[in-house]
């Protein structure tokens, strides 16, 4: 069993703005991530709505019960993550790093039913989701180690990496 060490109040205030501020940044409203218009995206200003036609994103066409699967996925990504910040927030080093590690890290690729998926994306899309799941193993590493070394800085580090692969997907794709 590995030792928890309790994480200054400052931190948690810090790590609980740092996953509103995420999320808001990656979820879709309603869970359409269609919808949703992403910081980088040129099309409109933040937090203005824009029609598809000016969408600048890859349109990538899935089969409906991949689409919708996929969607799920996504969704349980952003559960994950809210889990695994969670758990750091709480100082379960160890625990952050198995969902991390079970849910979005290269274990979790049969989990997702990636060989299925992967057929229907473009390269750049393969890679990206290939980054994220290998960030997400990267971070389960660095969690685990801060587990002794209380090392809050650093999984929030590899953690942003992790989100930073989704955002960056999120903003070159759309599915349909």
């Amino acid at each position: 069993m590995s030792r928890q060490k309790s994480v200054p109040f400052k931190s948690l205030k810090l790590l609980s703005a740092a996953a509103v501020a995420i999320l808001a940044s990656c979820a879709a409203p309603g869970g359409d991530h269609e919808a949703h218009v992403y910081p980088s995206s040129p099309a409109a200003p933040v937090g203005m709505a824009h029609s598809q036609a000016d969408d600048p994103r890859v349109l990538v066409h899935f089969p409906d019960m991949l689409r919708a699967h996929t969607l799920a996925n996504m969704r349980d990504h952003l559960l994950a993550l809210a889990e695994i910040q969670d758990q750091l927030a709480r100082g379960a080093f160890d625990k952050a790093s198995d969902i991390a590690e079970q849910r979005l890290g290269m274990s979790s690729l049969g989990l997702h039913g990636a060989h299925d998926v992967a057929q229907f994306m473009p390269q750049g899309m393969q890679a990206a989701g290939t980054a994220m799941h290998r960030s997400a193993s990267q971070f389960a590493i660095v969690a685990k180690d801060a587990s002794v070394t209380g090392d809050v800085k650093g999984s929030v580090a590899a953690l942003a990496k992790v989100t930073q692969t989704c955002v960056a997907c999120h903003a070159a794709y759309r599915i349909q």
